[in-house]
């Protein structure tokens, strides 16, 4: 997976940095949590403090380009952030007794 960064803006009103990427990869498409992993190894943040907003892939390229917004901690994603956004970004519960 080969990550590059196009954009990094420090948005002070609401205690947060906005990235945009680029990201070229192999084979199957990377999961969000794969990307967010990147993007949290890349800038030395929490899991917890990052929400991957949007990915757009174009068709017959191994490209996606995304945006990311990266909070300074979890009670200011908690108050701006749609849940449905945090909610996508974390893995699916394991349910119990499905085989």
């Amino acid at each position: 997976m080969d990550f590059e960064i196009t954009s990094d803006k420090r948005n002070e009103l609401l205690s947060r940095r906005e990235v945009r990427f680029t990201l070229r990869y192999d084979g199957a498409t990377p999961s969000r949590m794969q990307i967010i992993g990147k993007v949290c190894a890349l800038l030395n943040v929490k899991e917890q403090q990052v929400v991957l907003d949007s990915l757009k892939g174009s068709f017959g390229k191994m490209e996606l380009a995304g945006e990311a917004r990266i909070y300074e901690n979890e009670e200011s994603k908690m108050k701006i952030e749609r849940a449905h956004l945090m909610a996508r970004g974390m893995p699916k519960p394991k349910e119990e007794g499905a085989a």
